[in-house]
């Protein structure tokens, strides 16, 4: 077994539940705090003596969202960290909605588009960090336990096309729309349209480790470090392996996203923030990492990323193989037999510079997956394209199934459109040599009475 399931235990804490008022306050108070226990050996504690930002409290470290915690729409392996914790801690950190907190419920499109016309080559992201995790060196690997996330009540879906030329279809869809959401959190759902509910299932869209490149980099594209990585299977519950580049790993998160499909096609989810994200972080020695991986309870998810789709299900098919031997000890022609047997391809975004895909593999015994299918099922609206090339069959498939619930459904196009970002779970058939087999299924459980 590559990195098994620990049960962490979680020590008794305050739920940390503060508006952004408080915690900036809170925050200030703790700068200037000059009588913590000197005489205590834990390295958080002495980091608050040295400037470092939260709180050490009952077990856990809390690290408010404020405007010294966070960095707008950039990573640098430079940047001083705002907590430091050890191997085996639990941290538990605030997120900011999108450029630092402006992009909120009433917020037009037109100063959701001047945010980004007027700050050029950084991301959209606010993220919460960095963390300096004790005893991380380069080749470790840090593994993340999401033990409980609290987003925040509302959240944003915006595309922008026109001269920004983002979202994937930006010359079909040249209007720029924002649709703001209120999450009604005790059902678990949100209201797309009246008669149109979409289920509120928050992950982190960032979470990623320090590049090893020195300088300023934009949160959009995702890498071997992790980062933007919008993998809508990263949810409540699973874990997070990230390969180490720098010491002290420096952690960061934000992104945060309350709804997304498979493929976030016109450019975000529902984007949003978290009063909580409850991450118990350890340092891994001796088993390194090229790429990230994910532990859910019941699968392991392998991962591929690259400017082209058709690379990164290559980068994919290697992960997977390599994962596979180690686990089953299998060589590498029965890997990748299982692979095809037992591998759930699924598309995780194509609008961060880089194409993303993941490949999720049943942890117990099951039965062989079935094809997917071609035409409408019981559940699903199904759309599917065939191509040498991968991302123009996503592209044929997306589109017919935006048209078709536009024209049957009665959808505006910029709804339809949106939508499929949100709703949309795009899949990857059987590989075979020239010939890239996409499906878009849309689950018809989201029309409701």
């Amino acid at each position: 077994m590559l990195y098994p399931i620990v049960q962490t235990f979680m020590p008794k804490r305050r739920d940390f539940l503060v508006g952004s008022a408080a915690a900036a306050a809170a925050a200030t108070s703790l700068l200037h705090t000059t009588n913590v226990k000197a005489q205590t050996k834990r390295e958080e504690i002495k980091a608050l003596q040295e400037g470092f930002v939260g709180q050490y409290q009952g077990g856990v470290y809390l690290l408010p969202a404020t405007n010294e915690t966070v960095q707008w729409g950039w990573f640098n392996n430079a940047e001083t960290p705002r907590a430091r914790i050890q191997s085996g801690d639990t941290i538990i950190l605030e997120t900011m909605m999108a450029s630092q907190n402006q992009i909120l419920p009433g917020v037009s499109i037109e100063e959701i588009t001047k945010l980004r016309v007027d700050h050029p080559g950084r991301g959209p992201h606010t993220v919460t960090g960095p963390i300096f995790v004790e005893g991380a060196q380069p080749g470790d690997v840090l593994k993340i336990k999401i033990n409980r996330i609290v987003p925040r009540s509302y959240g944003t879906n915006w595309n922008l096309p026109g001269e920004l030329n983002l979202g994937q279809f930006p010359q079909l869809f040249p209007e720029p729309q924002a649709k703001h959401f209120y999450l009604d959190l005790r059902r678990g759902v949100t209201e797309f349209l009246p008669g149109i509910e979409l289920p509120v299932r928050p992950f982190p869209g960032i979470l990623g480790v320090a590049r090893p490149e020195s300088g300023q980099y934009s949160t959009v594209p995702p890498g071997p470090f992790g980062g933007n990585l919008d993998c809508r299977e990263i949810v409540e519950g699973t874990t997070v392996y990230i390969p180490v580049f720098v010491e002290g790993a420096l952690l960061w998160s934000g992104d945060s996203h309350a709804v997304q499909g498979n493929g976030e096609i016109n450019l975000t989810a529902v984007e949003s923030a978290f009063n909580e994200l409850n991450l118990t972080v350890e340092v891994i020695k001796g088993q390194p990492l090229t790429w990230p991986r994910v532990e859910s309870p019941t699968h392991w998810l392998t991962l591929g990323y690259d400017r082209d789709m058709n690379t990164a299900i290559r980068i994919l098919e290697e992960e997977t193989i390599k994962f596979i031997s180690e686990w089953k000890g299998m060589n590498s022609r029965e890997a990748r037999q299982y692979m095809t047997t037992y591998g759930d391809i699924r598309v995780a975004e194509v609008v961060n510079q880089l194409k993303g895909v993941y490949c999720m593999l049943p942890k117990e015994a099951s039965p062989a997956l079935p094809p997917l299918p071609q035409a409408d099922t019981r559940d699903y609206y199904v759309t599917h394209a065939v191509n040498a090339d991968a991302m123009e069959a996503m592209n044929v498939s997306a589109l017919a199934l935006i048209e078709r619930i536009q024209e049957e459904k009665g959808l505006v196009p910029l709804d339809a459109y949106s939508l499929a970002s949100l709703a949309l779970d795009a899949r990857i058939g059987i590989l075979e040599p020239g010939a890239q087999n996409v499906h878009c299924l849309m689950p018809k459980s989201v029309w409701v009475s």
